[in-house]
């Protein structure tokens, strides 16, 4: 982030050559306007990159030293002022950072490093460009950021796992177009979005590994002109592989668009999550209760508790989404290489990322502590939701199964004329909707305990397949 003026340091003077502290002052006469200098700083944002930028660069620092650039005491010298850097910027406040006047981290990172190691800190940028620079840190932080997520996202999958542990016995309706459809277990609904939160962590994994791809060693576009040993920055770094391009490896930013896309498609599972919830919440609905702790009330109706966490997480996939548009916006229109375009990408990940740490553990709070209702969830269920077991009671008998569902569908009628339930049909209204059914012993069909029983099949919905599950 912040990688204008690809050159870097000049000289042996200090950190920072040229006007102003700056990694690239030499070329100009005058300072930068300001107008222009606050919309091309970028430490306020860049700045949660210092750890990651102080690691890029001792490793750097054995880079040049094995390359001959660096002296044994030299290099001894600048990773001690980087050590003592890293532990002053681990003290920092706010004041601090809102006082620094660097335009980055690499530019504040470099300067520091000249108050603790003197001029030598000049050789440090040697061969090395921001743009790999901030490649390097970018992709170290998403890195982190995928591990971490990937530990909140458990979070949530344990505690649905939990409440579905407690629950294979509990009978509810399952929805399709949002109208009840077939009995289920509690234990199933639980568990059904589980599989797509493990979804999300192997997106996570595969974003990690697209970012473990080491760029620090291209410079701005063509490469390092010194024999630095890349694989022994790999190695040091945690990198997986090395870059094998130079000039795709300071353009690439699909790194950062994968990790984003998984951080979307996590923000719309927690989303679909929520508005389940919500709505079985309400008190038409009644099929769960939200602990006071992750409830908020309302400043007008006493009686009030609302899912605020839970709506808030709905909310956020449409912003995490908008992040991961912006992004892909952004690289659509650029050339190949570097452009200052790029630093926009930090804004993105950073924004989705905090957002979702936010979320997590907010969600996982209210899946962990919320009671499920077993009597309203089992009073939802009606005898229309077995019509299908009823079907498949003629096809057990040899009936086709088109014929059965056409045979089922006018009993279904005949029940809904009547005003009733299907198990309340006397025997002259079913055998006049359809003899076949009247053969049957229908009325052992209606059994919604063991139309769940019935689907034992691997990831059905029967108490010893939510097992196999758990």
């Amino acid at each position: 982030m912040g990688e204008a003026g690809e050159g870097g340091a000049s000289g042996d003077g200090g950190a920072a050559g040229g006007a102003g502290g700056r990694l690239w002052g030499g070329r100009f006469a005058v300072a930068t306007a300001p107008s222009l200098d606050r919309l091309n700083r970028s430490l306020p944002i860049d700045r949660r990159l210092w750890a990651e930028d102080v690691a890029g660069s001792r490793a750097w620092v054995a880079a040049l030293r094995g390359a001959g650039v660096l002296t044994e005491t030299e290099s001894a010298t600048l990773d001690a002022g980087l050590a003592a850097v890293a532990e002053r910027l681990a003290s920092w406040g706010e004041g601090e950072w809102a006082t620094a006047p660097d335009e980055d981290i690499h530019s504040l990172v470099e300067r520091l490093l000249g108050e603790e190691a003197g001029p030598v800190a000049g050789k440090l940028h040697t061969g090395r460009s921001r743009n790999d620079q901030v490649a390097t840190d970018g992709r170290l932080w998403a890195m982190g950021a995928a591990d971490r997520l990937s530990a909140e996202l458990a979070g949530v999958a344990e505690a649905l796992i939990d409440q579905a542990s407690r629950h294979g016995d509990t009978l509810m309706p399952a929805y399709t177009h949002f109208q009840r459809a077939q009995p289920v277990t509690a234990a199933h609904w639980l568990l059904s979005h589980v599989w797509p939160l493990q979804r999300d962590r192997d997106r996570l994994a595969d974003a990690r590994r697209r970012a473990a791809v080491l760029p620090l060693g291209s410079g701005a576009i063509a490469g390092c002109p010194f024999p630095v040993d890349r694989e022994a920055l790999r190695d040091a770094l945690g990198f997986e592989a090395v870059s094998p391009n130079s000039m795709d490896a300071v353009g690439d930013r699909d790194w950062a668009a994968d990790l984003l896309y998984a951080m979307t498609m996590m923000a719309v599972h927690l989303s679909r999550l929520a508005e389940e919830l919500v709505v079985f919440g309400t008190a038409e609905f009644g099929f769960v209760r939200f602990a006071d702790a992750w409830s908020t009330g309302s400043s007008l109706m006493p009686q009030k508790r609302n899912p605020d966490g839970l709506e808030l997480a709905r909310a956020g996939a449409g912003r995490i989404l908008g992040e991961l548009v912006g992004l892909v916006a952004v690289l659509k229109g650029l050339p190949g290489g570097y452009s200052k375009d790029l630093q926009e990408d930090k804004r993105a990940l950073f924004d989705a990322f905090d957002h979702l740490l936010a979320l997590l553990p907010a969600v996982a709070g209210t899946v962990a502590t919320l009671e499920v209702d077993p009597a309203r969830c089992r009073a939802a269920l009606d005898d229309a939701m077995l019509a299908t077991d009823l079907a498949d009671a003629l096809v057990a008998a040899g009936t086709p199964f088109r014929a059965a569902h056409e045979e089922v569908g006018r009993v279904v009628r005949a029940a809904e004329a009547a005003g009733c339930a299907l198990s309340a049909l006397d025997d002259d209204a079913v055998r006049a909707a359809s003899p076949a059914v009247a053969a049957l012993d229908w009325r052992a069909a209606l059994d919604a305990a063991a139309a769940v029983r019935r689907k034992a099949g691997t990831g059905g919905t029967a108490p010893a397949a939510v097992a196999a599950q758990l």
